[in-house]
């Protein structure tokens, strides 16, 4: 796949925003690009999680031929000095790819222009397309926006990234549908249980959402937390099975599975495993067990 150009074709429609009303519209186009391409979801879901921002903070209107990048990895790594930025930022998806991004800068989000991509950072096999090199920012101008973190968007747009990775295990998922044997059949049924599980919270994250775009309630670090959690165990059980059931040929003669499932692990680990579950339990009072 050409990925950059897939990536500008994309990005020509808008996806609805969260807590406009759509919400399971654009977690399911999430997930529906999550299931053919995984590093191609990464730049659309940065894209578009980059224009809800802008439109949650009021920043300019993006230029229909942009493609826009949320580069909010190591918070500190950046220094701002009379509105430009310098410093190295890590993990920066679309390096070369971004005609605009936003960047964290300690707590605060700027629009900055993207520094230089830094060479040999990216040596990655998993999601090795969705170029996430370090940059180089040497006085780059940038303009604050708003809080990153601090902010109802935040945690919408994180239930978003999920909804691509249960777009990718559900493709993983589906090598097991023509599967037989009572072996083979047996894990197919433990794959629907997770994948129906994952797809009814991202549709009630959805509903939750778009009845409280605000965050009023106060509901929304704690849904992003469950949803993410659950989707990530998913998204580490269903390869899991799949391999189980199927063993290695579908790995070694299917490039596109091969290249889906290490993409799918890399990914994943956005989610940052205990440190994000113990997060969860600091919140959770048992009400709605």
């Amino acid at each position: 796949m050409d990925v950059e150009r897939r990536l500008r074709e994309v990005v020509r429609d808008a996806l609805p925003l969260p807590g406009a009303g759509e919400t399971r519209r654009r977690f399911a186009a999430l997930a529906d690009l999550g299931g053919e391409d995984l590093s191609l979801a990464r730049l659309a879901e940065g894209h578009f999680d980059a224009l809800a921002i802008l439109a949650e903070l009021g920043g300019p209107a993006p230029a229909p031929d942009s493609v826009w990048g949320v580069w909010a990895a190591k918070p500190d790594a950046l220094e701002l000095g009379n509105g430009r930025v310098t410093g190295v930022k890590p993990f920066c998806s679309g390096a070369a790819l971004c005609t605009h991004a936003l960047v964290t800068v300690g707590s605060g989000l700027y629009i900055a222009a993207p520094g230089e991509p830094v060479p040999g950072t990216w040596p990655a096999t998993g999601m090795a397309a969705s170029d996430s090199r370090d940059v180089r920012f040497d006085g780059e101008p940038a303009a604050r926006l708003g809080p990153y973190t601090d902010r109802p968007g935040f945690h919408h747009g994180g239930v978003g990234v999920a909804a691509v990775w249960y777009g990718g295990a559900r493709a993983i998922g589906r090598r097991l549908l023509d599967a037989r044997g009572p072996h083979a059949l047996a894990h197919l049924g433990a794959v629907d249980l997770a994948l129906r599980s994952a797809r009814t919270a991202l549709d009630e994250a959805a509903d939750q959402i778009d009845a409280d775009p605000l965050d009023r309630k106060g509901e929304a670090a704690v849904r992003a937390l469950r949803v993410r959690a659950l989707v990530a165990r998913v998204c580490a059980d269903v390869p899991d099975r799949v391999g189980r059931a199927l063993g290695a040929g579908p790995l070694a003669h299917d490039a596109a599975h091969g290249r889906r499932v290490a993409d799918l692990a890399v990914y994943v680990r956005q989610h940052h495993a205990e440190r994000d579950l113990a997060a969860l339990g600091e919140q959770v009072d048992g009400r709605g067990w």
